[in-house]
């Protein structure tokens, strides 16, 4: 058996009388277990030797062992654990957990001071015919349990509040309880590793053990065991002098002379075999070895497969993602296509659109972040043909896998299948929807969508909708500017989760493009760029414009006369959302009518093109391209001079030829 005695933390490695005061209290259990018990259970104490030569132990069964040393081995090979302090110290040693409660079981047995014969009674109670008794076995046990959890409940409690300082909650979220609630005061071993086998107890497994018990002061102590020499009497007291196993500064010497030799003998070596003349090998070799150079080099710059098997695709899904952080939420494959906000963080292994590259507006930080997933829809509307050459086109953005509502293969294939056998139709399928009754259709408490939007927008969505709404139709104030969206049980569209005509794409970004710089005008007259009406928190501050947008497409397509229909990302199931036929009474027609955006548009671009900028920091030029029909006049003209002036200098050419003739050089001349 193994009993480790405990000093007071004050004396660090000086010997101390709390070990004599501890040995001289025990000291008649051990001889008497000695006498009697010594050749079956040896005992060892680790303690003062001078005080142990007055005991009569065996030699070499009492050892000192210092703070300098491996103590967390010395522990986990004692049977036994004794602290007894001759003196008032400030706390309990630091090396031994404090975990006595009187409503758990029993984790170790206290003892009042300067009593020896309650040390006696304690002691005894452990220990059984020489062997450790079933009393001791639980108290073990329940220390054991105690000392896994040790802890868990402050480690836990201590998350929970860096991560409520470190996340940014959005105004909508549900937030966790509060951290006075946490009653967890166990981990979940089954959930840390196979390592780890909590029913029994075992915290560490077999690898484990035998890794502390091949430790040094483990084998040294077993070796000397081994070979102890049993006698009555005690002629030499062995001590350890774990000093012995610390470097000094002519061992840290020599070791980095070592590995300087070793270095320059590498260094050396690589040199000359540079140098040496090398056999070039088989032509076939060499051959084949640079086909899979060029192959490689070509496969890095196509990047993916993806693109070759978007060829002949109906629809390419662009997922919006800024930071690598979203890398493992996004999809493969032909129907995906990533597009990052953010050039710095753009997967290197993907043939990923650049937004940036094909929107610079997006690369100053303040538009990227107030825009979000919308300014990625912009950059591929930026000349759309040179990007996406497809009759259909989506968005989802990355969010939506984090949500748990992404499509499934069965619903991407209900999807494609849908595409394919509507071909020609103005619709739009959604597979994110704003859940704005929590499942309870005809709730009298279940929220419209503009309240649901004002939950979103830190209760300014329906005003500053409504705002930026007559500022860009440049309605009077007494006109009624709030599109009217009806209660009829039906969903609405969320996260940017949508496929749509590409042709119709283009007219929805026409119409974000003009409703997005009308929202930026209010926010850059109200004075302050850094207020924004639509956020509660930094973040939401931050991404100001970001929420309002993400439901425009709602507006935009119920207003305009789309069918919008609801795919269950799940199941595939399709079912239309707010029938056109039922619209009738509440369409807002004629704001949303093609021809009326497009001589918008139109009058926005020649003002653009004059130079005619209504504020110092206009955002609509920056969001797209800029046409209109005198651009087209200007650049017919442009070419119709080039091709006149190409004309001229050809008649000139041939007219100088007609008047000279045309003389050959001599030969050599």
């Amino acid at each position: 058996m193994l009993v480790v005695v405990v000093g007071s933390s004050f004396f660090y490695d000086e010997p101390s009388w709390d070990y004599a005061v501890a040995m001289h209290s025990i000291g008649p259990l051990l001889i008497k277990m000695q006498g009697g018990m010594m050749q079956e259970s040896r005992l060892n104490l680790f303690s003062i030797v001078e005080v142990t030569s007055h005991l009569g132990l065996l030699h070499g069964s009492v050892r000192h062992y210092g703070l300098n040393g491996d103590v967390n081995s010395v522990l986990l090979m004692a049977d036994f654990v004794l602290y007894g302090s001759s003196q008032d110290v400030q706390g309990f040693p630091p090396l031994l957990y404090p975990c006595h409660d009187l409503w758990d079981p029993i984790h170790m047995i206290f003892f009042p001071k300067h009593n020896p014969d309650a040390l006696m009674s304690a002691f005894s109670l452990m220990i059984s015919n020489g062997k450790l008794s079933k009393f001791a076995r639980t108290v073990a046990s329940s220390g054991r349990l105690l000392a896994t959890n040790l802890l868990a409940s402050e480690c836990i409690t201590g998350y929970a509040r860096l991560l409520e300082n470190v996340l940014n909650f959005p105004s909508d979220a549900l937030l966790p309880g509060p951290i006075s609630q946490l009653q967890q005061g166990t981990w979940e071993w089954n959930l840390l590793g196979n390592e780890i086998d909590y029913r029994t107890g075992n915290v560490m497994d077999i690898d484990e053990q035998s890794s502390w018990k091949n430790t040094s002061v483990v084998n040294a102590l077993e070796e000397d065991l081994l070979g102890f020499g049993y006698s009555p009497n005690i002629s030499e007291n062995v001590t350890w002098d774990s000093a012995l196993d610390i470097p000094t500064q002519l061992d840290w010497d020599l070791f980095k002379e070592i590995v300087s030799s070793e270095e320059y003998e590498t260094l050396e070596m690589e040199e000359l075999s540079e140098r040496m003349e090398k056999d070039p090998g088989l032509w076939d070799d060499i051959y084949r070895n640079a086909r899979k150079a060029e192959k490689l080099r070509f496969e890095a710059n196509e990047r993916d497969e993806g693109e070759l098997e978007r060829t002949g695709q109906t629809v390419c899904i662009y997922e919006i993602y800024s930071g690598s952080g979203t890398w493992p939420f996004l999809h493969h494959g032909s129907l995906y296509r990533g597009l990052s906000l953010s050039k710095r963080t753009q997967r290197s292994t993907s043939d990923d659109v650049d937004a940036v590259d094909r929107l610079p507006v997006l690369n100053e930080t303040y538009y990227r972040n107030i825009l979000c997933e919308i300014g990625g829809m912009f950059a591929i509307a930026n000349k759309v043909d040179s990007v996406h050459k497809r009759p259909w086109i989506g968005f989802p953005s990355w969010r939506a896998a984090g949500s748990k509502v992404a499509l499934s293969k069965k619903a991407e294939r209900v999807l494609e299948e849908a595409i394919q056998d509507n071909t020609k139709g103005d619709v739009i399928y959604f597979w994110g929807r704003l859940n704005m009754n929590g499942g309870v259709t005809g709730s009298k408490d279940a929220l419209t969508f503009w309240s649901a939007c004002d939950i979103l927008n830190e209760g300014h969505c329906r005003n500053v909708f409504e705002d930026a709404f007559r500022w860009m139709y440049n309605l009077p104030s007494n006109t009624e500017a709030l599109p009217p969206m009806p209660e009829d049980g039906g969903h609405w569209s969320a996260l940017h989760s949508w496929v749509m005509p590409t042709r119709s794409f283009v007219e929805f970004v026409m119409f974000s493009r003009m409703f997005v710089d009308s929202l930026d005008a209010l926010h850059a007259n109200s004075g302050n760029r850094s207020i924004c009406l639509l956020g509660s928190s930094e973040l939401e501050k931050k991404h100001c414009y970001c929420r309002v947008l993400e439901v425009l497409v709602n507006v935009w397509a119920y207003h305009s006369g789309r069918k919008m229909v609801f795919i269950d990302p799940i199941s595939g199931a399709l079912e239309e959302q707010h029938p056109v036929e039922l619209r009738k009474g509440f369409m807002w027609a004629k704001y949303f009518d093609s021809a009326l955006l497009k001589s918008m548009d139109e009058d926005l671009a020649e003002a653009a093109d004059d130079g005619d900028h209504p504020r110092e920091m206009w955002l609509w030029p920056l969001t797209g391209e800029v046409h209109w029909q005198g651009i087209y006049e200007r650049e017919r003209e442009e070419r119709y001079r080039l091709k006149m002036d190409k004309k001229r200098k050809t008649k000139e050419k041939l007219f100088e030829r007609m008047r000279h003739g045309y003389r050959q050089k001599s030969l050599g001349g």
